[in-house]
């Protein structure tokens, strides 16, 4: 029977009661995040694992693959859990090469959905983050007519709920001016701490915070830093990285993504690690 006692419990958006440690499906697929994976019995390990551990919140995208892991996805849990939210994201495609393009058309992001609806084996998603920046950083400008034609997809009962990737505090509020946002996924890591504004703001909000890289772009100084606290704790830097992104705020959600069976277990054991004040503060200490 899957555990209901997740460490890191749970945060409640909306008609949406979300695992606050997920897991993030980019890694099942390809090299890259392309093409199929190289064990395809070991990806659908971890998705079944992952329910079994408790998780309720598995994060996807079309183009992740591009396809592959939707359709992973579907093999390994399909029928779904009643309680299981999947959150994909849409306003990208690859080339036949594997580039990450923009596709942020309203005939683009029309046929996203439908591409996720259809290789997810759903009716309607729980949640669709428009991704609307660049990799690792917002793009300036307006969003409201990528937003606008999500916001009449959910009208059509596609979509149940909306979300955000890679934006500002400006373009969320946009966006909010159209139509309610869950959830807002942006780079943000102990070391990348450029969203510190964003992540309050949300929480005042009852808005999920769900950072992802949330163990990259560490500088040799600050990944010292992390391994001496690591070794203070007796536990991994990546338990540390995870776990105080946990105690960041109460509506962060982590989506750490893994191939593996082992790796996910020791993600989800990060949720319970307990990190004393002299150690947060030291942690605290490495983004300024």
């Amino acid at each position: 029977m899957p555990s209901r006692d997740l460490p890191g419990g749970t945060y409640r958006v909306a008609d949406l009661e979300f695992t606050r440690v997920g897991l993030g499906a980019m890694q099942l697929a390809g090299p890259g995040v392309f093409g199929p994976p190289q064990d395809r019995d070991a990806a659908i390990a971890v998705l079944r694992a992952a329910v079994d551990l408790g998780i309720r919140h598995i994060d996807t995208a079309d183009f992740y693959g591009p396809r592959v892991t939707n359709e992973l996805i579907r093999e390994a849990l399909a029928p779904y859990p009643g309680d299981l939210h999947i959150v994909t994201k849409v306003g990208a495609r690859r080339d036949s090469r594997g580039a990450w393009l923009h596709a942020r058309t309203p005939a683009e992001l029309r046929a996203q959905v439908h591409d996720n609806l259809r290789h997810l084996g759903l009716s309607a998603l729980d949640v669709v983050n428009l991704r609307a920046g660049a990799v690792e950083a917002p793009e300036p400008g307006s969003i409201a007519e990528q937003f606008e034609t999500l916001a009449e997809l959910r009208q059509q009962g596609l979509i149940r709920h909306l979300g955000l990737s890679t934006v500002t505090a400006g373009q969320l509020a946009e966006a909010q001016s159209i139509a309610p946002v869950v959830c807002v996924q942006n780079l943000y890591n102990v070391a990348r701490r450029g969203d510190d504004a964003l992540v309050d703001l949300t929480a005042r909000q009852g808005v999920a915070f769900v950072p992802y890289f949330p163990l990259g772009g560490f500088s040799p100084l600050q990944s010292d830093a992390l391994e001496l606290a690591a070794k203070r704790l007796g536990t991994t830097p990546t338990a540390v990285s995870l776990a105080w992104l946990l105690h960041r705020s109460p509506n962060v959600l982590l989506i750490p993504g893994t191939s593996s069976v082992a790796h996910l277990r020791e993600n989800v054991t990060a949720a319970a690690l307990e990190l004393p004040p002299d150690a947060t503060a030291a942690l605290d200490a490495i983004g300024r």
